[in-house]
């Protein structure tokens, strides 16, 4: 009896509270910075990715879930700055488990999170996403690769002007609307 008397005690305690209503699809909370959301494969400000296909982050993932294949650079076609770059790019939203490991394991900071959180898909085959659908979108003054280095003529240059000049990367803790808006001054 007295199990009945606490369990009703709760649940009376909580009929006179204040609601805490969230109107979601219309009006989504504020998330704190550091969420880990969907993962952004960054560039650097030339417009060059700074993954290089070393497969750290597929090694590091607990879940199996991310899929990298390495190419080799050349003089006339040139996706990154090192020696390699990802061809092939995946995560596996369906395993992912957003622990951000493969995150710490990235040598360049290509790999980052962003705030977005709405993942979730109709068919399970839309949540693997491509490198396609993971790259920082090109900003202003960036150009498509392929194409040659433009911030210096060796690796030891765009890695030396990473914390002076970050590229995509500045910015993604938002997610593309917030940091498109972020970029225009609070308009869209």
């Amino acid at each position: 009896m007295s199990g009945f008397a606490k369990g009703f005690g709760v649940t009376f305690s909580h009929m006179f509270r204040p609601k805490v209503t969230v109107e979601y699809p219309e009006k989504p909370s504020k998330l704190e910075p550091r969420f880990h959301g969907r993962h952004v494969l960054n560039r650097h400000p030339d417009g060059l990715e700074k993954c290089i296909g070393c497969e750290l982050c597929a090694w590091a993932c607990p879940a199996d879930a991310i899929y990298v294949e390495g190419a080799e650079n050349t003089e006339a076609e040139r996706f990154s700055p090192g020696e390699r770059y990802a061809a092939t790019y995946q995560i596996n939203y369906a395993r992912c488990i957003f622990c951000g490991l493969c995150i710490e394991a990235c040598p360049t900071r290509s790999l980052t999170m962003s705030n977005e959180y709405e993942l979730a898909r109709d068919d399970r085959r839309d949540l693997i996403f491509t490198k396609e659908e993971l790259l920082a979108p090109l900003l202003e003054g960036m150009e498509q690769p392929p194409h040659p280095m433009r911030l210096g003529d060796s690796e030891k240059a765009y890695y030396e002007s990473g914390p002076v000049n970050p590229g995509a990367s500045e910015g993604a803790e938002f997610s593309l609307t917030e940091m498109l808006a972020h970029k225009n001054g609070g308009r869209q």
